[in-house]
């Protein structure tokens, strides 16, 4: 049976840290930026990490 190929897009969108724990980037990131007051941008700089119940299935698709 071949190797299952990784998930490029969750590749690109988590990362596993030392401790078996799914790190991802937070949304609302991306555009209309301007109306979204500094501090709210500031914070979502920071990541945060997967929720318990999806952890399995994001684990499963970057094959770790």
């Amino acid at each position: 049976m071949p190797k299952m190929k990784t998930k490029s897009s969750a590749k690109k969108r988590f990362r596993m840290n030392k401790n078996g724990v799914i790190k991802r980037g937070c949304q609302y990131r991306s555009h209309i930026l301007t109306k979204k007051s500094t501090k709210r941008k500031r914070h979502l700089r920071a990541g945060d990490t997967v929720a318990k119940a999806d952890q399995a299935k994001i684990a499963r698709a970057i094959q770790v």
